[in-house]
């Protein structure tokens, strides 16, 4: 007589999943490694990591005893924390599981290769324009192998077709630089199929050793090195992103009725690439390749809420992945860092996030300074700022950590934000003997000065020690004044009280302010003075600095450009200035200070 074999059980899945997710977290270095399509940006591990770290801590933390009410939940979880275009493909693969599977206490055999194909089906139509020799080849070869299995099952048990389509899914892997020039060319498998046949293999290694496989084994990432190809040797590919669409970008957008269609058609109608589009009619993760995120989210906003966005630079990534330097340097757009700093030492920047007229941007990426001024101007409402949310800081801190030995987060004052907070968390979940946060007690131009000094010192192959030591040093020599003149928006932001406005109007002071050693930004000052303020201005604080000091300058301007260039001119004529930026200064000062409002940072030159 047969023996009965059980059905795969809610409780058994779940830990199935664990293990899955745990190795392919494990092996993510690798992936970042061998990532060359459809950008070499790097980050494929990171994003599948991120995507499976999702299900970890939402669906997987706790029990279910019913398959469909436990898929279900790992597909809104996989949706709403997909990453990357790899990552937003295995959402879309497992939201399709779920969508068929819904109603199955259990699952048999036939019934999980019907439940792999329908999520195979989905992921594949997830992509605007599906390429072979990627994780959808993957996914399709184990859908095929499911099924010839169910086909020939006699019991239902499922284990021996997963383990027949294993070895196809691994044999489709290998096939991967076959489908794919840019693949053979760089001597490596596609990342995203690898890391879509590490999660078989870590649910494999849990149906053959049961509870023990739940646990993280060192060998993982060298097992995994051994069959994937030549990654430590990848050439420089810059010619693989695209310049006029450099963002990978991505959001949630929430709804009813969202029809995959009509949002794809207006995402290809702002010139998006890359679509994934992937989750179903009530919640929709979009991910695509653009020259301008904020077109991206605009158009989605077109069908629902926007949430979750985030834009990364790939170009700048590839960049950071080439650079040979220990420390990895990242600051927050609070800071008022020139482009062309950001871009010659490669300094990441995490966008604070904007709120003006009921809708949130990403700073200086989503809405661009000068456009946030313009609607500052007709707004009716006082315009907001918030610190990232720690995920922010956490995807760029583990981006950098798969390329570099460490990580330096140069931070907006934690007395006037809780932005340095949440790049704690974030430093304290990536890993906190590696990433060390520094709070530079003060924001604009100051925090910038202090952040490209960190960079340069990083270029030139500085230990994390010794840049903390000369930040240290040079925190309390780095100072930031303000001119504001309309305190209307500080006022009503709470930071003046009522009473200074009409006082101001009146007498024609023009108050200065000045960030002080704790970090907080006070007046410390007024001017009597209009057509000549900013030149008046220069004299203020010049007065204050010590002689025969060779400084670094940057000055900020709030939308008033011709004044900024007048403040720079008259220091240059008042102070021996090594190098001075002019830049238009961002929401995080600028809400507050208001248009007109011009600042100046100074720090001692290198010796």
């Amino acid at each position: 007589m047969a023996i009965a074999h059980p059905p795969l059980t809610a409780p058994a899945l779940r830990r199935a999943l664990i293990a899955g997710a745990r190795r392919v977290i494990a092996g993510r270095d690798l992936l970042n490694r061998i990532n060359v399509f459809p950008v070499a940006d790097g980050d494929t591990g990171n994003n599948l990591a991120h995507t499976l770290g999702s299900l970890l801590n939402g669906a997987l933390s706790r029990r279910s005893r019913h398959i469909g009410e436990l898929l279900l939940r790992i597909g809104d979880d996989a949706i709403d924390g997909a990453r990357g275009n790899s990552g937003a493909i295995l959402a879309q693969f497992l939201h399709g599981v779920a969508e068929y599977a819904r109603s199955r206490p259990e699952l048999d055999a036939a019934t999980l290769a019907a439940a792999v194909r329908h999520g195979a089906v989905n992921a594949r139509a997830a992509l605007a324009h599906p390429v072979e020799g990627t994780i959808l080849s993957v996914i399709n070869a184990f859908a095929d192998a499911l099924d010839e299995a169910a086909l020939a099952s006699r019991d239902g048990d499922p284990r021996p077709g997963f383990a027949a389509a294993l070895i196809q899914a691994r044999n489709a892997l290998a096939r991967t630089p076959q489908q794919m020039a840019l693949l053979q060319k760089a001597g490596v498998v596609d990342a995203g199929a690898k890391g879509f046949v590490d999660l078989l293999e870590g649910i494999a290694e849990f149906v053959d050793g049961g509870p023990r496989a739940l646990r993280v084994h060192a060998g993982v990432s060298a097992a995994n090195e051994a069959c994937a190809g030549h990654g430590e040797a990848l050439a420089p590919v810059h010619d693989a992103v695209d310049p006029q669409r450099r963002w990978c970008s991505e959001c949630l957008v929430i709804g009813s009725g969202i029809e995959r269609g009509r949002l794809l058609a207006a995402l290809e109608a702002v010139g998006a690439d890359s679509l994934v589009l992937a989750g179903g009619e009530a919640r929709m993760r979009v991910h695509a390749h653009v020259g301008a995120p904020q077109r991206l989210f605009d158009a989605c906003a077109a069908f629902g809420a926007v949430e979750a966005m985030k834009a990364d630079d790939m170009l700048q990534q590839q960049r950071s992945v080439e650079r040979v330097q220990r420390v990895a340097v990242v600051t927050d757009s609070a800071a008022d860092l020139p482009e062309a700093l950001a871009e010659r030492y490669g300094l990441h920047v995490v966008p604070v996030r904007v709120s003006i007229d009921g809708r949130d941007y990403l700073d200086k990426i989503g809405l661009a300074t000068a456009e946030f001024y313009r609607r500052m101007a007709g707004s009716a409402d006082l315009p907001r700022t918030s610190q990232p949310p720690p995920g922010d800081f956490r995807r760029a801190f583990e981006f950098l950590l798969g390329h570099r030995t460490e990580v330096l987060y140069v931070g907006l004052s934690r007395a006037v934000s809780g932005t340095l907070q949440s790049g704690e968390q974030a430093a304290a979940r990536a890993d906190a003997r590696r990433v060390q946060v520094f709070d530079s007690f003060n924001a604009a131009g100051g925090q910038a000065l202090l952040a490209w000094r960190a960079a340069e010192l990083a270029a030139d192959g500085a230990e994390l020690a010794a840049i903390v030591a000369e930040l240290e040093r040079l925190r309390p020599l780095t100072r930031t004044w303000a001119m504001a003149r309309d305190i209307s928006h500080a006022v009503r932001g709470g930071r003046i009280p009522p009473w200074a406005g009409p006082l101001v109007r009146y007498t024609g002071l023009t108050p200065v302010a000045k960030m002080k050693p704790e970090g907080r930004l006070s007046v410390s000052g007024g001017l009597f003075a209009k057509k000549d303020a900013p030149e008046a201005f220069a004299r203020h604080l010049t007065r204050r600095l010590p002689d025969e000091q060779r400084w670094r300058a940057i000055v900020g301007h709030c939308d008033a450009l011709g004044d900024g260039e007048r403040l720079l001119e008259a220091l240059r004529r008042r102070l021996d200035l090594e190098q001075a930026w002019l830049v238009e200064t961002g929401p995080a000062l600028g809400a507050h200070a208001g248009r007109g409002a011009l600042l100046v940072s100074v720090q001692p030159a290198p010796g």
